[in-house]
């Protein structure tokens, strides 16, 4: 059965030269819709985004503010704009709607702000979040995925670390409610697998996919692919993360591959 698959990677703002090697790796991912968190406006980001413009791919990049990160959606599929959006931090939620044979589906990207103990970026994450509960749609009968890097954990994480708060956790909790299950966690409900590791050797889930009930049934496979983050390339810090749907894709673009032609003229004062 054909499938139609998507993947959510972290590219951790690269440099030119890890953002070469990051679009070698992406172009030849089999997922014809990539979902692309920390991204900046920065040449490394810009580059990955021209390249696959230039190859005829559908790219939506709001390019985040200065010192901002962001989300980029990549497509070999149409791509058109889709039903989420927020008015805050905007660039972190980027929505599109691609052709199935079972109906439109959206994909939504979110990469959720980080945070430490100041009371600055504790506002800055949960109100994000709020955003995001009025931004995001409810599932409905809709086919639709929720991805990214969420940085949040599900509420019975394991290891359990006393430092996450109540409307973090509240946010996962939120998605249940609205309509979206963890995809992982439905094929996987007892693996422990992390996406991020600090240095200090503690595993987190923080990048994940919740998808709509209505593709319930859907669901071939998600998986963590941990060789981008601890492979001999270390292409960027997270685990990357896969998720595999039995529903037909039937707007493919004619692309090809993403040629250092495509890259903008450099600057000349």
């Amino acid at each position: 059965m054909t499938t139609l698959d998507v993947l959510t990677f972290n590219l951790n703002n690269p440099g030119r030269e890890r953002a070469e090697r990051q679009l070698e790796y992406l172009a030849a991912r089999p997922e014809p819709v990539l979902v692309l968190t920390e991204t900046a406006d920065s040449a490394g980001c810009n580059l990955i985004a021209s390249r696959f413009e230039a190859a005829g791919y559908d790219v939506v990049f709001p390019r985040p503010g200065r010192g901002e990160r962001g989300v980029m959606v990549v497509s070999r599929l149409a791509a058109r704009p889709g039903p989420a959006s927020v008015d805050y931090l905007p660039h972190r939620c980027v929505s599109v709607t691609v052709d199935t044979d079972e109906g439109p589906l959206d994909v939504i990207g979110l990469y959720v702000p980080s945070r430490d103990a100041t009371e600055a970026k504790t506002t800055r994450k949960r109100t994000f979040l709020e955003q995001c509960r009025m931004g995001i749609p409810q599932a409905g009968d809709a086919l639709r995925l929720v991805l990214g890097d969420f940085n949040i954990l599900e509420p019975n994480h394991v290891p359990r670390y006393r430092f996450f708060q109540q409307f973090e956790y509240g946010f996962y909790e939120w998605l249940g409610t609205a309509g979206y299950a963890d995809a992982f966690r439905a094929l996987h409900p007892n693996a422990a697998e992390y996406s991020w590791v600090g240095r200090t050797g503690d595993g987190y889930r923080y990048d994940h996919v919740h998808a709509s009930q209505a593709l319930a049934t859907a669901l071939r496979g998600c998986a963590y692919v941990h060789g981008v983050r601890a492979g001999q390339d270390r292409l960027t810090d997270h685990s990357a993360l896969s998720v595999s749907l039995a529903v037909q894709p039937v707007t493919p673009l004619v692309v090809t591959a993403p040629d250092r032609a495509a890259d903008p003229a450099p600057a000349l004062f």
